[in-house]
């Protein structure tokens, strides 16, 4: 039985933002005088939960409290870039091909996250739409998943989730799903292809994956 349900992530993957999310950590690394990250950098070293990708990168701990002020940085900053953002190129098509039904679990904030589905056109396009009901974010996505699921009646054994990370993929895991893992996002794709999950180049090619998978 192929599974009914596509769960698509947003930053990175149905957002082309990679470029604002590194220029935006920049900003919080500068504020403490840490030193930059270019882009092939970030998507080598980039993880949840995001406070150890910090660490990693500083070379010294992060705790809780300089977290949420690196935290709140990124995200001022982020916000300022957004609107210079769009979609992933073939983000529409891909769209339009899957024959299920298809929502979007996103780590952004919720209430900057819907007004921004329907900025994009993409009102009435997913069941369901779910960011972050928190203030502070950068934890791993498999409870908000299994949140995601639950509020739509759905068993994670029908879902395929789309994402850009390894954390995508362990997320569609830990409910029972699979995932198909999209290059163009946060990660390089040779720690994507390494980890043995399906890989696809394009989003319309990752639908196509999708459609297979049992």
């Amino acid at each position: 039985m192929t599974r009914k349900h596509l769960v698509w992530d947003w930053n990175g993957t149905l957002l082309d933002d990679l470029s604002l999310v590194v220029s935006s950590t920049n900003e919080a690394f500068a504020a403490i005088g840490g030193r930059a990250v270019g882009a092939d950098e970030h998507r080598a070293r980039f993880r949840r939960p995001v406070a150890e990708f910090y660490a990693e990168i500083l070379e010294r701990a992060v705790d809780q409290e300089e977290f949420e002020e690196l935290d709140r940085i990124f995200h001022d900053a982020y916000r300022l870039g957004l609107t210079n953002m769009t979609l992933a190129a073939d983000a529409a098509e891909a769209l339009k091909s899957w024959p299920g039904t298809q929502s979007l679990l996103s780590m952004w904030f919720h209430k900057e996250l819907v007004p921004a589905i329907e900025t994009y056109g993409l009102t009435g396009v997913f069941t369901r739409v779910d960011g972050l009901r928190t203030e502070i974010g950068g934890h791993l996505k498999a409870g908000h998943l299994a949140e995601h699921l639950a509020e739509l009646g759905l068993a994670g054994s029908d879902v395929v989730l789309i994402g850009d990370s390894l954390d995508d993929a362990a997320a569609a895991e830990s409910v029972g799903g699979v995932s198909v893992l999209y290059t163009g996002g946060f990660t390089d794709p040779v720690r994507l292809r390494a980890s043995g999950r399906p890989v696809a180049d394009t989003l319309v090619e990752a639908v196509e994956i999708a459609r297979t998978l049992a």
